[in-house]
């Protein structure tokens, strides 16, 4: 596949993460996040792809915005990385949240999946 139809891809999958974490959706997150999740959260600690399902799929975490600024990506080969500049607004644990963050995502892609989430890491940005 030409680089340049990955790259397109890779954006691609990077909005359906987005959309999906507005939507709660739990089907398409699961679709889009690799069983091996490794997701550093702004707390430092480690999350994994099921503890990001069961936040969704509770309650316990509604996003209701996100406001891009930036989003760059990176593809080499079947490895690619998405850093996303923004707004993130929503309830975590029944109090509400906006904070302006910095994602960095490692995705993998495969003939038979696509591209899926396997790292990622959060930052807050002042």
């Amino acid at each position: 596949m030409p680089h340049d139809s990955r790259t397109s891809e890779l954006h691609t999958a990077e909005r359906a993460l987005q959309a999906a974490q507005l939507a709660s959706d739990v089907a398409e997150l699961d679709r889009l996040i690799d069983d091996r999740l490794v997701f550093t959260g702004p707390d430092g600690r480690l999350y994994s792809k099921a503890d990001d399902l069961r936040l969704h799929g509770s309650g316990e975490q509604k996003m209701s915005g996100v406001e891009e600024e930036d989003l760059t990506v990176l593809v080499a080969g079947n490895t690619g990385v998405t850093c996303f500049l923004g707004t993130v607004s929503g309830v975590l644990s029944g109090a509400g949240f906006t904070a302006r963050v910095r994602y960095t995502r490692t995705w993998i892609y495969d003939d038979s999946h696509g591209w899926r989430l396997i790292a990622g890491h959060v930052s807050g940005v002042g």
